[in-house]
């Protein structure tokens, strides 16, 4: 059952991964050129307000066109029905990000909000994930015996681990929910790599013809490099983190350049979000894990389960030059308070001991809300040659009628015995 709820949970994955490669429209601006230098082709008009820029000789890469962010249409093909579904998720995004910015007037702080807002409304999905995940755990020995009694027998294995998971109220449903975070990443990317890098948006922020959040954008400007060669457009929206040293939101920016480049992913430098993301996941992952005793040796599951604890986070640290400041302000916010509502139900978990050493403060922590592990039934079952124990809530008159309805009265051929 864990298997298939893992692959389903992959294949709807991969669905929004399909949808999310075509949330929006991006077309040209009207009026705008996309000949090189910023020259008019011929029947094109210049745009107004824009400055045209200096007229260089032709390029054979396509030169950059300005984004007009809007809703995916409806259409037959299966692409364009998962991009018109994923339209909803986007908007939602792109309209809370945005209306919380006109109020703060920062970009970094907009997004904050905008993942605390998202956690909170996650809060009773996650609690049920934290709950079924650390039922599992504290059953684990039991699933291990029935798999070790059944290990030639698959279907009565199958079977009696889903007759303990229902006798224990375990719900493996709740696995499903830890990948709606994950999922919730896509969104989020294309809003801040997409609408934050757009020159208008404004048809997206539209609600059945409403425009929720007011907002204008000017003509697209174009902007050019110190080699006078068109790099882009001005986006609409101002993503520019002021309290992180002006960096912008949609950029890929923060990195520690290294001595060299790493092949096949081309890297040349390490983002200091992704340093700071995947200490966050090292910490979030090893509470999630049960405790245990380091003078217990552990069984082969339990040593791969708390290997990838520790190595999948760091996996981020190689993929972090192409994930947007914007982004990564949104995992690490999420993280953190994954970590807190970690803390406040299943308490510190397999974080320690750390490098052999517990402190004083995680010894015999309980969490605040804790998880009600259920317990195995009393088995009123007597012990073989024990005598039987009348029960008290049963009369005189009932015992009676149950010992007349078990005496066998025999008939006169009962009393002679058989004829011959």
């Amino acid at each position: 059952m864990h298997r298939v709820a893992t692959a389903a949970g992959l294949l709807v994955a991969a669905v929004l991964v399909l949808g999310a490669c075509e949330p929006i429209v991006q077309t040209a601006a009207p009026g705008t050129s996309a000949t090189p230098g910023g020259s008019l082709a011929p029947g094109e008009t210049a745009v107004p307000g824009a400055t045209p820029g200096p007229t260089t000789a032709p390029s054979a890469t396509p030169l950059p066109t300005p984004i007009i962010v809007s809703p995916a249409p409806l259409k037959a093909d299966p692409v364009s029905l998962l991009a018109f579904l994923f339209n909803p998720i986007f908007q939602a995004f792109l309209i809370l990000m945005l209306g919380i910015k006109a109020v703060v007037s920062d970009m970094g702080i907009a997004i904050i909000i905008t993942t605390l807002i998202v956690r909170t409304a996650l809060v009773p999905l996650m609690r049920r994930q934290m709950t079924s995940m650390r039922r599992m755990q504290a059953i684990a020995p039991e699933v291990k015996e029935l798999q070790r009694r059944y290990k030639n027998d698959k279907v009565k294995q199958q079977q009696a681990t889903m007759a303990l998971y229902k006798e224990r109220g375990v719900s493996q449903a709740g696995c499903l929910t830890a990948l709606l975070p994950l999922l919730l990443i896509l969104p989020m990317y294309q809003v801040v790599r997409e609408g934050l890098t757009a020159a208008d948006l404004t048809e997206s922020l539209k609600v059945f013809g409403f425009q929720v959040v007011p907002l204008t954008c000017p003509p697209p400007i174009p902007e050019y490099n110190a080699a006078s060669h068109l790099i882009g457009f001005k986006p609409c929206i101002d993503s520019t983190i002021s309290w992180l040293g002006g960096i912008h939101a949609n950029a890929f920016e923060g990195f520690i350049p290294l001595p060299f480049t790493i092949p096949i992913i081309n890297m040349t430098g390490i983002s200091i979000f992704a340093l700071v993301y995947t200490g966050l996941q090292l910490v979030a992952s090893r509470m999630a894990l049960p405790q245990h005793d380091p003078n217990t040796p552990l069984d082969q599951n339990a040593r791969t389960q708390r290997a990838f604890a520790i190595w999948l986070p760091l996996i981020t640290v190689l993929y972090g030059n192409v994930i947007p400041v914007g982004v990564f302000i949104y995992l690490i916010v999420s993280t953190i308070y994954q970590i807190v509502q970690q803390f406040f139900t299943t308490g510190w978990g397999g974080m320690f001991p750390l490098f052999g050493r517990t402190p004083a403060f995680a010894v015999d922590h309980k969490p605040r809300f804790p998880v009600a592990v259920p317990t195995a039934p009393t088995s009123t079952a007597r012990p073989a040659g024990a005598p039987a124990q009348p029960n008290p809530e049963r009369s005189t008159l009932d015992r009676t009628v149950s010992a007349n309805a078990t005496i066998r009265h025999r008939g006169r051929q009962g009393r002679r015995g058989r004829r011959r």
